[in-house]
C-alpha cells in the first residue's frame, strides 16, 4: 500500500507541475509590452516630468497629479493639497521638506502616530507615514511648538513639517490607506 500512495503522490506532483507550467506560459505570453522588459533596480518606471503649473494661480492643484480623493505633494514647490474625491481641492499649504524626499509615484498611507519625538529630537505630532527611502521613513508632521525650521542638510529625515493647523487638517484627512501622490 505504501508504495502506490507513493506513486500516487507522484503523479499529483508531476500534474501541479504541469499545470503551473502551462499557467506560466500563458501568463508570460499575455504580458503587456512595457512590463516584459523590467528595469534595472532604482530605475525609474516611466520618464518624470514636472506636473503643470497655472501661472496665474501659483497654489492651483497642478495637472497631471491624479484624480479623486488624494493627498499631491509636490517636491519642487514644497507644496501640499487635500483633494476630495471629486477633485476639489479642500485645503492647500506649504510644507518645510525633509532631507531626504520620496521619489515622485503614487503611494498610500501606511501608518499614523497622534505623538512621538522626530529623528531630529523635536516632538512631533499629527504623523502621518506613506513612504520609505533607503531606511529613512518619510511623512507629514507638525512640531508640537507650531515650530518649522529648515532642517539640518546633513542628518537624514523624512519629516515633512507643517503648521499645527495645517497637520490637523492632515491627520484628519489622511487615514490609513489614502492615497498620496508625490509630484515634481
Amino acid at each position: 500500500m505504501a508504495s502506490s500512495s507513493a506513486g500516487f503522490v507522484t503523479g499529483l506532483t508531476a500534474a501541479a507541475m504541469v499545470t503551473v507550467g502551462y499557467l506560466a506560459y500563458q501568463a508570460s505570453a499575455n504580458v503587456p509590452e512595457e512590463l516584459a522588459h523590467p528595469q534595472a533596480a532604482g530605475t525609474p518606471v516611466a520618464a518624470v516630468t514636472k506636473a503643470p503649473r497655472d501661472k496665474r494661480n501659483p497654489t492651483a492643484l497642478p495637472g497631471g497629479s491624479g484624480a479623486g480623493e488624494r493627498v499631491v505633494y509636490s517636491l519642487d514647490d514644497d507644496r501640499v493639497w487635500l483633494v476630495d474625491p471629486a477633485n476639489k481641492v479642500l485645503r492647500t499649504f506649504r510644507v518645510m521638506p525633509s532631507t531626504v524626499d520620496p521619489s515622485p509615484g503614487v503611494y498610500a498611507v501606511t501608518s499614523r502616530s497622534k505623538r512621538i519625538t522626530g529623528s531630529d529630537g523635536t516632538p512631533i505630532e499629527h504623523v502621518v507615514r506613506f513612504a520609505g527611502v533607503d531606511g529613512v521613513t518619510i511623512g507629514f508632521s507638525a512640531a508640537v511648538d507650531g515650530s518649522t525650521p529648515v532642517p539640518d542638510p546633513r542628518s537624514r529625515t523624512g519629516g515633512i513639517r507643517q503648521s499645527r493647523a495645517d497637520g490637523n487638517a492632515m491627520w484628519e484627512f489622511a487615514t490609513i490607506g489614502q492615497k498620496v501622490v508625490v509630484i515634481r
